[in-house]
């Protein structure tokens, strides 16, 4: 059974920072791609950046490239997203997903197990 469960989420002002967590179990990151995704109050779903099975491949979404950092933790078995010069428009709710394939990947279809999601706030 796959499980993920995401953590670090919090309220923070504009240009801080937060680190978030996701612990998985029952998959291997070496074998899938590890994503995170966001959802903010009444819009969909949408990616932020996915790490490759692999690990020597990572890719961001325009909006957050250059201030957010996905990586991994393999004898953890966690991938983390550090979030750098917050903004308010950041605001949602993030999750973080395994995927099927190894390659990275941004739609939300490519994924097919999720973890609970950690709220994360920027105040202005």
């Amino acid at each position: 059974q796959v499980q993920l469960v995401e953590s670090g989420g919090g309220l923070v002002q504009a240009g801080g920072s937060l680190r978030l967590s996701c612990v998985v179990s029952g998959r291997a990151l070496r074998m899938f791609v590890m994503g995170w995704f966001r959802q903010a109050p009444g819009k969909e779903r949408e990616f932020v950046a996915a790490i490759s099975g692999s690990g020597a491949n990572t890719y961001y979404s325009d909006s957050v490239k250059g201030r957010f950092t996905v990586s991994r933790d393999i004898a953890k078995n966690t991938v983390y997203l550090q979030t750098n010069s917050l903004k308010p428009e950041d605001t949602a709710v993030y999750y973080c997903a395994t995927g099927g394939s190894m390659a990275v990947r941004d739609d939300v279809d490519e994924y097919d197990y999720w973890g609970q999601g950690t709220q994360v706030t920027v105040s202005s």
